[in-house]
C-alpha cells in the first residue's frame, strides 16, 4: 500500500479501523453471552442466581436504553435508538479512519463502544429487546440490570475521557 500525502489522510493500513476487530471480538462475547444467558436461565426476578452478596446473574429483557430509559414508550424507542447506535458507530468508524493506528487509547476506546452498540443494536432489531442479565446491588438497592455491550460502551466512554485528560496534560508546559 502506498502511503499517502498528509492532504490526502492516512491510509487504512495507518489508520485506526486495523483497530475494529476489538469491536469485533466485543459484539461475539455480548451475543454469545446474551445466547448463553437465553438458552440457560429462566426469565425474571424469581430465577436469579446469587453468586455474590453483590451481584446476581438475572435474565430480564430491556425495551429502553441505559438504565431502562424510555422502557415503556410503547415501540417508537426501538428505532430512535436504533438510529442513534447507527450514527454513533459511523462516526467513531469516521473518527477511526482519522486517527492513526498508533494511537490505542482513543481506537481501542471506539472499537469498544462500537461492539457494545452493535450487540445491542442486534438485540434490538432481532428480539425487539435488549437482553441484560448482570445484577449489581448494595443491600436492597438494586442497579438497573446491564450487560457486556453496556460495560463495553461505559468503559469505552471513559477511556475517552481518560484520553482527554491526557492529551489535555501532554499540550501543557511542564515547569521545574
Amino acid at each position: 500500500m502506498t502511503k499517502l500525502s498528509p492532504k490526502q489522510g492516512l491510509s487504512l493500513k495507518q489508520s485506526g479501523v486495523r483497530w475494529l476487530w476489538l469491536a469485533a471480538l466485543v459484539f461475539i462475547i455480548d451475543i454469545g453471552s446474551k445466547l448463553l444467558v437465553m438458552n440457560t436461565m429462566e426469565y425474571g426476578w424469581p430465577n436469579r442466581i446469587e453468586l455474590l452478596p453483590f451481584f446476581n446473574l438475572l435474565y430480564v429483557h430491556n425495551y429502553g436504553a441505559a438504565f431502562s430509559f424510555l422502557s415503556d414508550a410503547g415501540g417508537w424507542q426501538r428505532w430512535l435508538f436504533t438510529a442513534i447506535a447507527l450514527g454513533v458507530c459511523a462516526l467513531l468508524v469516521y473518527w477511526m479512519r482519522k486517527t492513526p493506528v498508533s494511537h490505542k487509547l482513543a481506537n481501542s476506546a471506539y472499537g469498544l463502544i462500537i461492539g457494545g452498540a452493535l450487540g445491542n443494536l442486534f438485540d434490538r432489531l432481532y428480539h425487539g429487546f435488549v437482553v441484560d442479565f448482570l445484577d449489581f446491588y448494595v443491600g436492597n438497592y438494586h442497579w438497573p440490570a446491564f450487560n457486556i455491550a453496556d460495560m463495553a460502551i461505559c468503559i469505552g466512554a471513559g477511556l475517552i475521557i481518560l484520553e482527554g485528560f491526557i492529551a489535555d496534560k501532554k499540550k501543557q508546559p511542564v515547569n521545574h
